[in-house]
């Protein structure tokens, strides 16, 4: 099918004429490539069966593709508002051994009743020690999305702001399509390991919803 012409603002009335939805929202980027959809709908469909029916009218009218990844579904029921793809990964277990100048970090995380567990081994000086941890979140996470993405950690750091540390880190998502870069940061609270893994979680949580949509 040949491609049309579209608007963003075309591709919202479209995806608003689908029975169930209530309202839409189109994020795009470079020239008007669509990175996100989010969607307030009624229940009665399943997201999936509603993230189909978005790309079958999108397909329709303007020839246009669009990664299921991309579409976020949130239903309302009785007044309030349900979103099943936004669920986060929390953290089980962080363990850092050392044997000689050699470290190893396990990082464990859930989700869903699965739980994933990410390793990363490197040299056990501090600075190296973060990475080993944001490393191993990331192998963590990979694990949840089955090897659809990719992860590489940017950078990893501990900032004082005012009066507080903060871990602060930069990653890339890859696809076979694109690479994004995204941010993320967390107050330590308890200990470095633990803020560089919500750090991480941070900057991934954001996008976890279209990452494990299948």
């Amino acid at each position: 099918m040949i491609k049309k012409e579209y608007t963003i603002d075309g591709v919202e009335e479209t995806i608003c004429q689908i029975k169930e939805v209530q309202a839409a929202r189109v994020v795009s980027g470079d020239e008007n490539v669509i990175d996100e959809i989010h969607v307030l709908a009624l229940p009665g469909k399943g997201p999936k069966q509603l993230v189909r029916d978005i790309e079958s009218a999108l397909m329709a009218k303007f020839g246009l593709p669009v990664d299921h990844k991309k579409v976020s579904i949130a239903q309302v029921s009785n007044g309030e508002v349900a979103e099943p793809q936004k669920a986060r990964p929390k953290i089980i277990n962080i363990s850092y051994e050392l044997s000689g100048i050699k470290a190893k970090v396990t990082v464990s995380l859930a989700l869903g009743g699965r739980e994933c567990e990410g390793i990363a081994m490197g040299s056990a000086s501090q600075t190296e020690q973060r990475r080993l941890v944001a490393v191993a979140t990331l192998n963590a996470i990979e694990k949840f999305i089955e090897g659809t993405y990719a992860f590489a950690l940017e950078g990893i750091d501990v900032l004082s702001l005012g009066q507080e540390k903060v871990a602060v880190c930069c990653i890339s998502i890859v696809s076979s399509l694109e690479e994004k870069v995204f941010s993320g940061s967390a107050v330590i609270k308890q200990n470095d390991n633990d803020s560089v893994v919500r750090a991480i979680l941070n900057a991934t949580n954001r996008r976890f919803g279209f990452l494990t949509t299948k």
